[in-house]
């Protein structure tokens, strides 16, 4: 069980992750859309709408459209199951392993005690298409 102070650190922690990614350029995630691209990235297995949906407690339209957000920024796609053509699999990207590792080094930084002012580059269709362009 957590101390009180220890979680007062975690939710300080919580904070400046919060806040830093909000003060980014471009579009924010929801804490639902948050919660399914973690689940995803985090947990190994083949994700499935249904499975996330069991495994966050919340509808399968939920997941839709948390999946919908997640794929307009390529952070997440969805793929029919080439086993069970009746099943979708929610695939990582490239973009969204990127999006982790800022979010690590964000959550890093919070909790070393730095002020969260790292700016990564925010998940939009736009940076891909720059970064794209000026390869």
């Amino acid at each position: 069980m957590a101390t009180s102070q220890s979680a007062d650190q975690l939710v300080g922690i919580l904070r400046e992750t919060v806040v830093a990614l909000v003060r980014r350029d471009g579009a924010d995630l929801s804490a639902r859309q948050l919660g399914v691209f973690l689940t995803c990235y985090l947990r190994d297995g083949g994700h499935t709408v249904r499975g996330l949906a069991a495994e966050l407690n919340v509808s399968k339209p939920a997941i839709t459209r948390a999946l919908d957000r997640l794929g307009e920024l390529d952070l997440a796609r969805r793929k029919v199951d080439p086993l069970d053509r009746r099943s979708v699999l929610v695939q990582r990207t490239m973009k969204g392993a990127a999006f982790l590792r800022d979010l690590r080094a964000i959550m890093g930084e919070a909790a070393s005690g730095g002020s969260g002012s790292r700016k990564p580059a925010a998940p939009t269709r736009e940076n891909g298409r720059r970064a794209a362009a000026s390869a």
